[in-house]
């Protein structure tokens, strides 16, 4: 049972800003600043979720922007803890599991985790994190677990984990469909999506520590947060060993940047300032970097071959027009883009060029 942060001394707590965003468009939206709050209680009861106050019925979700690596810290949980997010997520399995290189080098990589699962059919699972709202969502998912059929030749199931009310809204209902208006769909695609503020917090917290710190993302009260906290770190001092306990600290705070300013968290977790000095906390943010660096590098080249065809095709084979220009700003590989260029002797148009298998 969680309760409710009783009365105690605390220091001042400031909120540097608040905003409210609503759960569909069209909802009320309202701002509202806050500064020196008198104690941590009040200062956790601004950040709770609301009503706003220029309308009765309309719920809107205090949305705190917060700095911190919450893509790494993600993609690290399910690298280190695949088999627990596959439980979490409705999809348990005792096959072996193997993490796959989820970055096709698309113009706009999306795959958050790409998980083989060797059961006796094989099929893999693309699992990806979102804390913004993203209307086109579902069609990235449809291209990406395409891409990823394509690319191994098994059917890969999509799972959208949203962390906060803010990244929610009216496209994300776990289909995607391409058709004409008034007909049956030619193209349907299904995903599942995980809204984890509707999550059990005492099931997160009694379950396998890879989603432990998942907990304070959960349907928790803000107020009752400093207990869940204190729940969580007893549980991983007793049952982890001490690195991967300050890994899982460390990942814990990020992630209630999501929900509270860096100050509330950090009264919140003491501890975790010292720890983001440690070896464990440089290696997340290492990870973060050269993957980050990686996909730069590639989006890099793709531009650069991109620019050198535009730039020598034209005298050749004439201005593309916007179509052309369209399908190549969609090709991120820069091999791909290379192999055309190479092709321009070849060919006599923009289209044949195109077609090059």
């Amino acid at each position: 049972m969680l309760h409710p942060l009783g009365s105690r001394p605390a220091a001042r707590h400031v909120v540097t800003s608040e905003r409210f965003y609503p759960t569909r468009p069209g909802r009320h939206t309202d701002a509202t600043y806050l500064t020196a709050a008198p104690s941590l209680r009040s200062a956790l009861r601004a950040c709770a979720i609301r009503p706003c106050a220029a309308r009765a019925s309309p719920i809107c979700y205090a949305l705190v922007l917060a700095p911190g690596p919450f893509d790494t810290t993600t993609k690290y949980l399910v690298q280190t803890y695949p088999r627990d997010w596959l439980d979490r997520l409705g999809l348990p399995t005792s096959a072996s599991l193997h993490l796959l290189d989820a970055d096709l080098a698309t113009v706009n990589p999306l795959a958050d985790k790409v998980i083989r699962v060797d059961e006796a059919a094989p099929w893999l699972a693309h699992l990806e994190f979102q804390s913004t709202y993203d209307a086109t969502m579902g069609q990235r998912l449809a291209e990406y677990n395409l891409l990823l059929y394509g690319r191994h030749g098994l059917p890969a199931r999509s799972l959208l984990v949203l962390l906060r009310p803010g990244a929610d809204g009216p496209a994300l209902g776990g289909m995607h469909t391409v058709g004409l208006p008034g007909e049956v769909p030619e193209f349907v695609f299904r995903y599942r999506v995980t809204r984890l503020w509707r999550q059990s917090a005492e099931a997160l917290l009694d379950g396998p520590l890879g989603t432990l710190p998942l907990a304070p993302l959960a349907d928790v009260e803000t107020e009752a947060l400093p207990d869940l906290l204190r729940q969580l770190e007893e549980r991983l001092d007793r049952e982890a060993a001490p690195a991967e306990a300050t890994a899982l600290k460390i990942v814990t705070f990020t992630l209630l940047g999501l929900r509270l300013p860096r100050e509330l968290a950090r009264a919140l977790m003491p501890g975790v300032r010292t720890m983001r000095d440690s070896s464990t906390y440089q290696m997340i943010l290492d990870e973060g970097r050269a993957e980050g660096e990686a996909r730069g590098e590639a989006r890099g080249r793709a531009e650069e071959a991109r620019r050198m065809l535009l730039l020598f095709g034209a005298p050749r084979l004439g201005q593309p027009d916007a179509a052309t220009l369209a399908v190549l700003a969609a090709i991120g590989e820069p091999e791909r883009l290379e192999q055309l260029g190479q092709r321009l002797h070849a060919v006599e148009s923009w289209t044949e060029l195109l077609a090059t298998p």
